[in-house]
């Protein structure tokens, strides 16, 4: 007799203390109707408000809930990772990862199931625009998105979040990927599969705040700018020849207004513009390149990308990462 396909719902999890109980519930009554062996992962990145006390009352209460803690804030991609490698290792046939807010609304989770048990390999959650969107978040989201498809070459529409159903081959392909600055929604397209799109309306946040400002998320954007293109390093090589070029066709002017009408006396302000402007082009192109060493510098030190403090309901010892062995 055939085991019942066994799905592994990972839900990343930073002050979220508050959700815990109200998305334990929720996944309950949406998943036992689907027919699945599945189980809850909630992975505690480094939370000061008793997260991980609220996931061990509930894995009390059902075995089903599982948790990992990590020893400190590494930040959610981390703990992406983290929730990745440990439902590989329990075998799990399939993972969906979701917040833990609940503004990723369990009640879709059969639509992603559907699409997977229909041969989708990875089912990627798309967000609906919400009515009460502010208007230039909306633009600025918009405007990263086209900027990144530009850059890297890769379909990433806006609405595109890190709600998703993986296979346990995309699973196992993410499960390789060993750099430290990742970007969860570009490698969801990178490792290619079959894919199927769901369309959902985000809900609103039950309790707690986001704890993502506009600086992290300014950063976040540049990672994943930086995590798929070299491109922005080969434009200053384009931007200098285009500077050289010009200040050689300004030489010949000169030199031929020299010739015709005699020397002029120097401007003291256009030699001041000059010198201004190509110094700040200078310190512009170094920036760059210092963003893209500043992340070889972290990738060298090969240090581990999260370290688990604790394991709740999980029966072995799981193994913090391998992101360097594949």
């Amino acid at each position: 007799m055939n085991r019942p396909q066994q799905l592994c719902v990972v839900i990343p999890a930073h002050n979220e203390c508050a959700n815990v109980a109200a998305m334990v519930d929720r996944l309950g009554a949406v998943l036992d109707p689907l027919g699945l062996d599945w189980s809850i992962l909630f992975v505690d990145d480094g939370s000061r408000d008793g997260t991980s006390e609220a996931v061990r009352f509930q894995n009390a209460r059902d075995g089903r809930v599982r948790g990992l803690t990590l020893s400190r804030n590494f930040g959610k991609e981390a703990a992406m990772a983290a929730g990745l490698r440990q439902a590989a290792d329990a075998d799990a046939d399939a993972v969906v990862l979701m917040d833990a807010d609940l503004q990723h609304p369990p009640e879709v989770l059969p639509a992603f199931v559907a699409a997977w048990r229909a041969g989708a390999e990875v089912v990627q959650g798309h967000r609906r625009p919400a009515p009460g969107e502010s208007p230039r978040r909306r633009a600025a989201s918009e405007a990263f998105y086209a900027v990144f498809r530009r850059l890297s070459q890769m379909p990433l529409e806006a609405g595109a979040v890190d709600f998703v159903l993986l296979d346990r081959k995309a699973v196992e392909a993410l499960n390789r990927m060993g750099e430290r600055t990742r970007f969860t929604k570009g490698l969801f397209h990178w490792i290619g599969f079959r894919t199927e799109v769901v369309p959902f309306d985000v809900a609103a946040r039950t309790a707690g705040q986001s704890t993502f400002t506009p600086r992290k998320l300014l950063a976040f954007a540049a990672d994943g700018i930086i995590a798929f293109s070299s491109l922005p390093l080969r434009i200053w090589s384009g931007v200098g020849a285009l500077i050289s070029g010009g200040a050689i066709l300004y030489a010949i002017y000169f030199a031929l207004r020299t010739l015709i009408r005699g020397a002029d006396v120097p401007g003291f302000p256009s030699l001041i513009v000059s010198i201004t402007f190509l110094s700040g082009i200078q310190l512009l192109s170094l920036g760059v390149i210092g963003e893209y060493l500043s992340r070889i510098y972290e990738e060298t030190k090969a240090r581990p990308l999260y370290l688990i403090r604790e394991a709740i309901g999980i029966a072995r010892t799981p193994v913090e990462t391998r992101q360097d062995a594949a």
